[in-house]
């Protein structure tokens, strides 16, 4: 038994890798100031280095460019106990106990974004963008009924983008980026002892690395329509870092370690389609749609000194769709507004815990001041609406083995958010 115990639990701490990042709240769609406040519905259909996340061609006829923007991202959620057990060797079943209502797991966040833009002659256009898509953090305390769940769940990653976009004709753009993604991992559970009388020990993973992907994107022109489309890749994240196991007691002591590990997963890859349409010279509506690949998480890749570990998921590809309108007051002021649709991609019989995610609804507003001929100011405001959702998760600690312990979490997710965004862009 001593020899299997700390694969078993470094397995077990990247299944939570596998939960944090295969949640809607793992991909953060909070890239631009002028597309929250329209709720995302026309980026990649829109010119201008606010759009470079969404298409690469969007820089092809916009002029030299700069843009800074954050977003505050805040989220008020309770996840609460609904009949959770823990079954010990032998057959005996308790509930596992602790506070049984968490509140407030998700921590709130800023998302920074950057972009810069400039023309090469008349057809060609180049781009620098740095964005930070896929953030998230949830903490459980100590005694938490989740705690055999999740404890802490941290993922950042930070996407610097190089861009090159061209003029093909009078109506057609084309732009193409290739990326560089940095993310970081930390990831902790509870584990338990062989008596509830005994206190919990812990298992941690945390990892970072660098990896590679590619964008494509397209755009046609009208008199008074913009379509858009793009297509960004999956990149397949190898973290390298640590695998800490502590606090077994007994015949679980020899499970105690701590030594370098590796974990591998996969981002979704995007497609989106989208258009714009001046309705009058002052009122353009927008509609958008994505489809987001997340079934590329077929498999979460462990490798520790016991031994490699493939760790089967079951997700879902989805499709989210938004529509918003700009309405130009004058030629110094505009204003925006939309609503998306957002499901989550997480099966309702395995949602864990460390993303306690729902189906959504984003209502966004915003507005874009002209400050002088070269500064314009971007704010938004958005509120999300989370359906509530159930957490199913069941976890077997230490299987194959005589201490073979499994846990059966089942809670009630309830919560809503906002979302408040500033941003500047210079025009020189």
């Amino acid at each position: 038994m001593r020899t299997f115990i700390p694969l078993i639990l470094a397995g077990a701490a990247v299944c939570g890798l596998a939960s944090s990042a295969q949640a809607a709240g793992f991909y953060l769609q909070e890239q631009s100031v002028r597309g929250a406040g329209r709720a995302y519905s026309g980026e990649v259909a829109d010119t201008g280095v606010q759009s470079l996340w969404w298409n690469p061609a969007a820089i092809a006829r916009s002029p030299r460019q700069a843009y800074v923007g954050a977003h505050a991202v805040l989220v008020d959620a309770d996840v609460t106990d609904t009949g959770s057990t823990i079954t010990y060797p032998g057959g005996a079943t308790i509930p596992v106990g602790g506070e049984g209502r968490a509140f407030k797991p998700i921590q709130d966040g800023v998302v920074p974004n950057f972009a810069i833009a400039t023309p090469l002659g008349d057809r060609f256009a180049v781009g620098l963008s740095m964005a930070a898509p896929y953030n998230f953090t949830t903490k459980y305390r100590r005694g938490a009924w989740a705690r055999y769940d999740a404890l802490e769940s941290r993922l950042n990653s930070a996407d610097v983008q190089l861009t090159g976009a061209m003029k093909v004709t009078d109506w057609l753009d084309l732009g193409v980026g290739v990326s560089a993604e940095y993310a970081d991992a930390k990831l902790s559970t509870a584990s338990p002892n062989l008596s509830p009388l005994l206190p919990d020990g812990v298992t941690q993973l945390s990892g970072d690395g660098w990896d590679f992907g590619w964008t494509v994107g397209a755009q046609a022109h009208f008199d008074r329509l913009t379509l858009g489309a793009s297509y960004r890749s999956s990149i397949d994240h190898k973290l390298k870092g640590d695998v800490f196991v502590g606090g077994l007691l007994g015949p679980l002591a020899g499970g105690n370690v701590d030594a370098p590990g590796s974990a591998g997963f996969s981002t979704p890859w995007i497609a989106t389609l989208g258009a714009r349409y001046a309705l009058t010279d002052r009122l353009t509506v927008n509609g958008q749609i994505q489809r987001i690949g997340w079934g590329e998480f077929d498999a979460i890749r462990v490798k520790t000194p016991g031994g490699p570990q493939t760790l089967a998921q079951n997700y879902n590809d989805v499709t989210s769709g938004g529509v918003g309108l700009d309405y130009a007051v004058n030629d110094r002021l505009t204003l925006r507004a939309g609503v998306q649709y957002d499901p989550t991609p997480t099966p309702d019989d395995e949602r864990t815990a460390r993303v306690p995610d729902g189906d959504r609804w984003l209502y966004g507003a915003g507005a874009t001041a002209k400050l002088n001929h070269r500064l314009t100011l971007d704010v938004a405001a958005a509120y999300i609406d989370f359906a509530s959702s159930d957490v199913r998760h069941d976890t077997v600690f230490y299987p194959g083995t005589p201490a073979a312990t499994t846990t059966r979490l089942n809670g009630r997710v309830e919560g809503q958010g906002y979302i408040m965004s500033v941003g500047l862009t210079s025009s020189f």
